[in-house]
């Protein structure tokens, strides 16, 4: 026995004797097991070698093929110089908020020279879905793709593919990212806007020193491929298309869609897309694949680089001449195509893929999202508007991240580590999509460790209403541990007595990740029906780190199976 294996199995052991229930993965899965080793390794982009921090010295990071229902075991070994967690983006993880991997959140940090046995429990979760290090701005160079097949005897909701690719969008900085976030810390001003976006780690032969090192899919003409996007980038959402081929997207965040076809999609930083791609030109040749910004805030200095991969039809022989560029990728500002991109995300709604939305709710809270500033500290000077620290907001309130673990004192009872009065709605009312007008008073905010306790089983209605202050932008939202419906959008300001009415609760889509449209609002739902504790954040990493965020506790059921899973007796300590 291996020993990543060790640990796992006694934790198993313990978890099926506290709780007189199974843990192992459903009938015909299997489980999987991976070693990452966290290390520093020497990549050179834009002409420039740096030491970047890695998983196996892969950047991106290995893959990790699972089906659904397997338990995938991962042992993470770091050998690198600072803290570090993981987390496993859009696994619902049942009950078992320990392997979730947000630092301070769900786990005390890794620390250098520890290790602790990560235990992936996938469930409903079918399609692509991604990990990635949840501490500082680690994922920059700490992330990969978790594949994730239908069962054995099962598959998919359309004709098999001749080879699936995983496509890995991602931004490069010159820089150290730690140091920038240590500079960003000091002086409460904004995080310098990376150097440039990438393709599988690549920035593309448009940019200097990385002709050679360009990322290719060579394709057959007539046979078609798989394309498992993600955006991992910690700053950009991006608009991404192939030259000369629609795309058929087929499913977003582990979960299948109705397929529809397009010339671009638009994708949020944690989100992920699977989209079919034809190789259907007779002609053959070599076409780019680009990934452009979209910026919705014009006020925010961003990267607006577009990084290309190359398509190559490679029936004969290698197609030559330089690749064709996709006429109809969206500028950087067009928030037009972004939200007609949107709108078309549905759930597939079949019989093996079935929608079930729940009707009656039991909690409504509207969110507002907001850019704010703190005070600047006595004999301190801030970068932030106005002489002042930067922040941000759920509710005007902005989250304080604690020195120990919420998951921790939460099981043990601990008290002063968090309070559980995160408010249902803002603390006061106005305007709140008026972009022209965003006065000086209302910039302030205030910091605190808040979380939203939820009973087991409760309906959950969210409404995410973004606001002017500082400048509206999208916001890509996530929440752990659960996957939602994202039942209704818009601009403007929500209508409470209004808006429902235009909800579709027929086949929103499925996912964990929803873009909350600039000066605009989205409507999600979901069943409380994971107890533990579960972040909820905004995926642009600047926001996290200034707080934008929250925490659910879902309290335990009564039934053993609607109870949290115990603590495994390896957990990193603070």
């Amino acid at each position: 026995m291996g020993v990543a294996k060790i640990p796992a199995v006694l934790w198993l052991l313990g978890a099926v004797l506290a709780l007189g229930v199974s843990v192992s993965p459903a009938q015909g899965a299997k489980t999987r097991y991976h070693d990452f080793f966290i290390k520093e390794s020497n990549y050179t982009r834009l002409c420039k070698e740096r030491t970047v921090l890695t998983v196996n010295g892969q950047f991106p990071g290995p893959t990790i093929y699972a089906r659904k229902g397997d338990l995938v075991i991962v042992n993470v070994y770091n050998q690198g110089d600072k803290n570090i967690t993981i987390h496993w983006h859009g696994v619902d993880q049942p009950r078992n908020p320990w392997s979730d991997g947000p630092e301070y959140i769900t786990q005390c940090p890794i620390r250098p020279g520890g290790n602790f046995t990560y235990r992936v429990i996938l469930s409903e979760e079918e399609g692509t879905l991604w990990w990635h290090a949840h501490s500082d701005f680690d994922r920059t160079t700490v992330h990969g793709a978790i594949v994730i097949h239908p069962k054995l005897g099962t598959t998919f909701p359309f004709k098999k593919p001749h080879k699936e690719i995983p496509v890995i969008l991602g931004e490069w900085w010159n820089a150290d990212v730690n140091h920038l976030l240590e500079e960003a810390q000091r002086t409460g001003g904004e995080i310098n806007i990376s150097d440039a976006n990438t393709i599988n780690g690549q920035p593309g032969d448009l940019f200097p020193c990385s002709k050679a090192g360009t990322y290719k899919i060579p394709v057959q003409h007539g046979k078609t491929y798989l394309l498992r996007i993600i955006n991992a980038g910690l700053s950009n959402d991006l608009f991404f298309g192939v030259a000369g081929h629609n795309l058929t997207v087929v499913g977003t965040d582990g979960h299948y869609t109705k397929p529809f076809a397009v010339k671009h999609i638009m994708i949020a930083p944690g989100q992920t897309m699977d989209a079919l791609l034809q190789a259907n030109r007779a002609d053959g040749g070599r076409y780019y694949m680009a990934a452009r910004t979209f910026a919705s805030n014009p006020n925010i200095e961003v990267n607006n680089s577009t990084a290309t991969a190359i398509v190559e039809y490679m029936d004969d022989a290698p197609a030559r001449g330089r690749p064709e560029f996709p006429a109809n990728l969206p500028g950087v500002n067009d928030i037009d195509s972004a939200t007609a991109y949107t709108a078309q995300l549905r759930s597939l709604g079949s019989k093996d893929h079935p929608v079930n939305v729940p009707r009656k709710v039991d909690e409504r809270m509207l969110v507002t999202i907001a850019v704010n500033v703190l005070p600047c500290a006595p004999n301190e000077t801030c970068g932030g508007p106005g002489g002042n620290r930067l922040a941000a907001s759920l509710n005007n309130v902005s989250f304080a991240s604690p020195a120990v673990d919420i998951l921790g004192a939460y099981y043990r009872s601990v008290r002063g580590v968090f309070d559980t009065d995160f408010p249902n709605k803002p603390p006061f009312f106005f305007n709140f999509t008026d972009v022209d007008n965003d006065p000086v008073e209302r910039w302030a905010t205030k910091r605190g460790t808040k979380v939203k306790v939820v009973e087991y089983g409760a309906v959950v209605e969210v409404v995410f209403q973004d606001t002017s202050i500082l400048g509206a932008e999208n916001h890509p939202m996530h929440l752990h541990g659960f996957t939602f419906y994202v039942v209704g959008r818009g601009f403007g300001n929500f209508d409470e007595q209004k808006d429902p009415a235009t909800y579709n609760l027929v086949d929103p889509p499925h996912q964990n990740t929803v873009s909350v449209p600039k000066a605009g609002w989205a409507a999600i739902r979901f069943r409380a029906a994971n107890p533990g504790v579960w972040f909820m954040h905004c995926h642009f990493d600047r926001h996290v780190l200034w707080g934008m965020n929250t925490v659910f506790i879902v309290k335990d059921g009564k039934a053993p199976e609607a109870k949290m899973l115990p603590q495994p007796p390896n957990m990193p300590t603070c």
